[in-house]
């Protein structure tokens, strides 16, 4: 009998010493989550493949956070663990807690990890409580910081690209062609961080003895307001022959609120696309999904702002399914125009971005009424297309590449005093397309990994007043229909017994 013990004890401890060293060899792990948030992509396994040499990540994190927050540095803590894993070892990390010690609090700040300011519940009191959720990855002597990492925050993508950006040696050109009235990189500066990761950004000016430099595969033309001239089309033409790709955010139409007037814009651009199989029309896009403008009411109590939906303003939250696009929730636009596709079989075109299902446009030139109270009957046409691409042999047998937006102010912070933080999915939508048109590593998909915004279905009021009815009765129904079947199942018992007993 003890035999049989200790060989059953001996072949327990042998699988448990079997399993871990299966383990440690093979990382496992079930990911099923809608966006594969735990898996890591093919982008970020093929940079930790081409890692030379190894990357030290030292993650600055407080500890005896709220759940929430405590999370992100477990996950956090996970995606090292794995990253370490699938370089087999070239990510050497560590983690240290700034609050325990002053020296420990200094050098992350050095090391430019700022803290934030977290709300603590202690009993049944609120206190503020200063915490480090930031990380440094060094290689050699360079540096690349996360300065917070968010709950929420799309994770891999921010450790992907800083080690990317570490390890790069050469980064390809992304060229921002200026001259014509377009707005410069530094008044684009959150598109500018974005691109910065994995390309050199220059500004491209054409005159008569410049052309397109030959490093640059892919130009943006980003809210050109003069006419372009016919020499620059040919610069552009060439650099479409040598396989070149072009970004295009362009605004067909123009609206000014001092006059409330909105008139059509013609730069020689809608001209040049439609030879290409995009036309743009000069018509101005209408959604009842829609941003708001702030207008001021005269009251008996004087002044009053208020908010009031403008649907020359609209969010678009219709999407194709395409790398430039995926995970997009909600890109606001301001005065777009739709898109049709004018083409021949020679061209492959692709609409990425769609109006709503209640959505409309109007002719040039037309009148702002801001006032107006807008029906259902403003709204007759449904998913009008307002960023498109087109690729084929576009000029010449070189094949090349057209993503065109339809509203140039989308990605633009603007200068000075009156520059505005624009929304991260405007940013991605821009960054996004330049990444598929640089048939970058696959980054781009990591970018939206993670919820940026799931706003509440809405539903109609009969389908509430159903829902509303069903919670109320369906449990009473199934508690009464429980009880008749209990009552019928007793007194079938009572009835077999009565008989056996007779």
């Amino acid at each position: 009998m003890n035999n049989k013990l200790y060989i059953s004890t001996g072949l327990v401890i042998l699988i448990i010493v079997a399993v871990n060293l299966v383990s440690h060899e093979f990382h496992l792990r079930l990911d099923l989550t809608e966006d594969h948030e735990y898996t890591l992509s093919k982008a970020t396994q093929d940079i930790l493949n081409e890692l030379e040499d190894p990357i030290t990540v030292k993650a600055y994190f407080s500890k005896n956070l709220p759940p929430e927050i405590a999370k992100t540095r477990q996950d956090f803590q996970e995606m090292l663990i794995e990253y370490s894993t699938r370089s087999d070892g070239k990510v050497i990390y560590e983690f240290i807690n700034p609050n325990e010690k002053e020296a420990s609090e200094e050098e992350a700040t050095r090391n430019g990890i700022q803290p934030v300011m977290i709300n603590m519940r202690e009993k049944d009191q609120v206190k503020q409580q200063k915490a480090f959720l930031g990380a440094q990855l060094s290689l050699g002597d360079k540096h690349e910081v996360i300065p917070v990492i968010r709950p929420g925050a799309a994770m891999e993508y921010a450790l992907s690209t800083a080690i990317k950006k570490l390890s790069v040696k050469d980064k390809p050109t992304i060229g921002f062609l200026t001259g014509h009235g377009e707005p410069s990189v530094t008044e684009m500066p959150q598109a500018g961080e974005e691109l910065d990761v994995l390309y050199t950004v220059h500004e491209v000016k054409l005159s008569d003895t410049t052309n397109i430099p030959q490093n640059i595969k892919t130009l943006a033309i980003v809210r050109p307001t003069d006419s372009i001239p016919a020499k620059d089309f040919q610069k552009i033409e060439d650099f479409i022959q040598r396989g070149g790709r072009i970004f295009v955010a362009m605004n067909r139409v123009e609206g000014n609120f001092q006059n409330a007037t909105g008139t059509a814009v013609n730069t020689g651009l809608e001209a040049w696309l439609k030879n290409k199989g995009l036309e743009v029309s000069d018509d101005f896009v209408v959604d009842a999904k829609c941003g708001s403008v702030t207008v001021q009411q005269q009251t008996g109590f004087g002044l009053l702002q208020q908010q009031i939906q403008f649907p020359f303003l609209p969010i678009i939250a219709n999407f194709s399914s395409h790398p430039i696009t995926k995970g997009l929730e909600a890109v606001v636009m301001k005065f777009a125009s739709p898109i049709k596709f004018v083409g021949d079989t020679s061209t492959r075109f692709t609409a990425l971005a769609f109006t709503s299902e209640k959505s409309g446009s109007l002719k040039t030139p037309l009148s702002f009424n801001i006032q107006k109270q807008w029906t259902e009957a403003d709204f007759p046409q449904q998913k009008l297309i307002v960023a498109a691409l087109v690729e084929g042999k576009l000029s010449g047998t070189t094949r090349s590449k057209i993503v065109v937006v339809t509203d140039g102010d989308f990605p633009i912070n603007g200068k000075g005093e009156q520059a505005q933080r624009v929304q991260p999915d405007n940013v991605s939508l821009m960054v996004n397309a330049i990444d598929w048109l640089s048939d970058d590593t696959g980054l781009i998909a990591l970018r939206t990994k993670g919820v940026t915004a799931r706003p509440i279905k809405q539903l109609d009021d009969s389908t509430k007043t159903i829902l509303k009815y069903t919670n109320f009765l369906l449990p009473v129904l199934l508690a009464v229909g429980y009880g008749l079947y209990r009552s019928q199942r007793n007194k079938m018992k009572r009835l077999k017994w009565m008989s056996e007993t007779y």
